[in-house]
């Protein structure tokens, strides 16, 4: 069925993503442990100038508030009966920002993991999981979100129990994986097989990728994996601006606007097709990242020694698909419904 993310994409080719909602609350007075999402009530202009940031510096998309918006992560702050109410704030603030934009941006609501550990290995069923996604995506529909936008997951099983919520709330979705442990997600999933995953979810999205991970650099190797794959989808690119690196008691980025610039140029040659950034990028990277895309053409796909040089060195020195790296475990057991 139509729906706005895919006729953007389609008009315009290559889509600006936004960048990272944590860093830049934290900026803007967030402290550590509190739950971002509370600020959706309590702090709503503080909100509607995070997604203004992005709006202001070219992003085509921007992500709501709502990255840890279920029971599990709002029952530590006793907001687990807030779930629906706190998505659809959060959705709704972005609609009122993008509908005064003057240009069409999408609306994408933010959903991360649930932070348990599903079974077999953890306690957390599919039907469960399941609920909760489910629970998360009526909330961003009901606020006017246009796609969910599923990140930063690490288990198959979890990946694909938000397909089944999504589906549950009639909501169109995107979702990433974050590749961190030696080019492989923690769960020990490669870029190849994540594009098998997707290819196999009934209710699959209509983009996938990667996001966070341990730097610009790791992204753009994953993009080149998904690739390598074969899949038909649109992919995603959302890497850190740069490595973290504690500060006079702060965590900062190192990566400059002008290495993001470069990334976003890179990631489109990689084979992405949506760009952005996460952990540490702010509107001026946004920026420099929009100028960048309009002015520079469409080149060549890089070779990994062209990455290291411009963006800097892999985490690893394999990206899991030659069969290097951390391996999942065996299962035990069978998985409850």
């Amino acid at each position: 069925m139509p729906n706005a993310f895919s006729d953007l994409l389609a008009e315009k080719g290559v889509l600006l993503a936004d960048g990272a909602t944590g860093t830049n609350l934290f900026n803007m007075g967030l402290m550590s442990g509190d739950a971002p999402e509370m600020w959706n009530t309590d702090e709503p202009a503080k909100i509607t100038a995070l997604y203004k940031g992005a709006v202001d510096a070219g992003s085509d998309i921007f992500l709501t508030n709502s990255f840890g918006a279920n029971a599990s992560r709002l029952k530590l702050h006793g907001a687990e009966k807030r779930v629906h109410e706190l998505s659809r704030v959060a959705a709704e603030l972005g609609r009122n920002v993008a509908d005064k934009a003057g240009r069409k941006v999408i609306v994408a609501g933010s959903v991360g993991p649930t932070g348990e550990i599903m079974e077999p290995i953890g306690t957390l069923s599919h039907a469960i999981a399941i609920e909760m996604f489910h629970e998360t995506a009526d909330g961003l529909k009901a606020g006017g979100a246009d796609v969910g936008w599923l990140e930063t997951i690490s288990a198959p099983e979890e990946y694909a129990a938000a397909a089944e919520g999504f589906e549950l709330a009639g909501l169109p979705w995107c979702g990433t994986m974050s590749f961190d442990t030696a080019g492989r997600t923690m769960m020990g999933l490669t870029s190849a097989g994540m594009v098998d995953m997707v290819a196999a979810l009934e209710n699959g999205p209509l983009a996938y990728g990667a996001n966070c991970g341990t730097g610009a650099s790791d992204v753009l190797r994953t993009v080149l994996g998904f690739v390598a794959k074969g899949g038909d989808l649109p992919i995603i690119a959302k890497g850190n601006a740069g490595i973290p690196k504690y500060h006079e008691g702060h965590i900062h980025y190192d990566g400059s606007p002008e290495l993001m610039a470069t990334y976003a140029i890179m990631a489109r040659n990689c084979g992405a097709n949506i760009i952005g950034g996460c952990c540490g990028t702010m509107p001026a990277h946004l920026e420099r990242m929009r100028e960048a895309l309009d002015t520079t053409p469409k080149g060549c796909a890089p070779e990994l020694d062209e990455i290291v040089a411009a963006l800097g060195a892999f985490s690893s020195a394999s990206d899991g698909t030659d069969g290097q790296g951390p391996v999942r475990a065996p299962r035990k057991g069978r998985r409850r419904g």
